[in-house]
């Protein structure tokens, strides 16, 4: 069971990649074959499972990451084509962008950024959830 404020950041931020994801799948979306097992866009009641892309965030702790805790964004592309690394660095650099963007849209109230490790996209800053009081 999450925290209330817990889930309330787990919504937002499935609300914002929800909207980059329909960002990057217009942009993008054509460049590649789809993948034969996945249905093409809007043919789910989820982004997640259906067109090229899935773009989301998950929690991670961060042990061993010099950012800390924070969430991981996942960029998973479903194809069986070929994927140029140049094409592949672009469309990262456009989800980065899209998500410096929704970021003071979806939490103004936060400060959060987006940062690169090695191949990683993470989000950093201030997840806090409040304090006790007595």
């Amino acid at each position: 069971m999450l925290h209330p404020k817990q889930a309330e950041i787990e919504r937002r931020m499935r609300e914002m990649f929800n909207e980059i994801d329909d960002r990057i799948e217009d942009k993008y979306g054509s460049m590649f074959t789809l993948h034969p097992n996945r249905p093409s866009r809007g043919k789910t009641n989820s982004r997640e499972m259906d067109g090229l892309f899935n773009i989301g965030a998950a929690f991670t702790a961060g042990y061993g990451s010099r950012y800390g805790r924070g969430y991981i964004v996942d960029i998973r592309i479903s194809t069986l084509d070929h994927v140029p690394g140049e094409i592949r660095e672009e469309i990262y650099n456009s989800v980065a962008d899209l998500v410096r963007e929704k970021l003071e849209i979806f939490f103004p109230e936060r400060e959060l950024e987006i940062v690169r490790e090695g191949n990683l996209l993470k989000i950093i800053g201030d997840f806090s959830l409040g304090s006790v009081s007595s």
